[in-house]
């Protein structure tokens, strides 16, 4: 298990205290599991991000959309 210090404005740390808070509960160790959870949200959010831009990125790529390839109808359709 990893520490980490940060340092976070005054409001955003209120209202992650009281959202924790009313979410998991003040036990013991509610900070910390409230904070692993936004991390791992967070992580997989940038995750995705970066899977869908791969992916556009490879269509772009490969495909050419709206791009004419033919000058007329007989060489789309070889008779």
């Amino acid at each position: 298990m990893g520490t980490i210090t940060l340092s976070i404005d005054d409001e955003t740390e209120r209202r992650f205290r009281s959202t924790a808070k009313k979410v998991i509960g003040e036990r013991k160790g509610y900070l910390g599991e409230a904070a692993t959870d936004a991390m791992k949200l967070w992580i997989h959010e940038k995750t995705q991000e970066a899977i869908a831009q791969d992916a556009l990125d490879l269509i772009r790529k490969t495909y050419r959309f709206g791009e004419k390839r033919y000058s007329n109808r007989k060489d789309l359709y070889d008779r």
